[in-house]
């Protein structure tokens, strides 16, 4: 199973979230990339729907962790639906398609779902979402 790094940005946003990624199988290109991180995110997704937060407090440690990234909280979830896999696929393509986001491996910007990818357990994988302007020009 190969072990990426995401980096996850916004342009105009200097906090960059970096993610260790365990794929099911190797992709040969970018759409079979996209696709493996999808079904990735979507099990945890899910996953976090369905599990019982059995315990009611938070550590120390926990709430300074948390502080970290500007919220605390207990983890508790109002909304419980789960995702739909195959939805999320197909809205990740249709962003890539519409140029909602961009995608860079190891430093190189992937303009098209069929580019062969060359990865490696070093590579980084840069998922950057684009930000529009909105308004009139005067």
């Amino acid at each position: 199973m190969p072990q990426l790094t995401l980096q996850l940005k916004r342009l105009g946003k200097k906090k960059v979230k970096q993610i260790p990624l365990t794929l099911d199988a190797t992709p040969n290109n970018l759409q079979q990339l996209l696709v493996g991180c999808v079904k990735n995110q979507v099990e945890a997704f899910n996953k976090k729907r369905v599990e019982v937060n059995v315990v009611g407090f938070l550590s120390p440690a926990e709430i300074q962790e948390q502080a970290q990234s500007g919220k605390v909280d207990f983890g508790d979830l109002a909304n419980k639906d789960l995702a739909v896999e195959q939805e999320a696929i197909d809205n990740v393509l249709l962003a890539f398609k519409d140029g909602l986001f961009v995608v860079f491996v190891d430093g190189d910007e992937v303009t098209s779902l069929d580019t062969p990818l060359q990865l490696t357990k070093d590579s980084v994988v840069a998922f950057i979402r684009m930000t529009f302007l909105v308004g009139t020009y005067w």
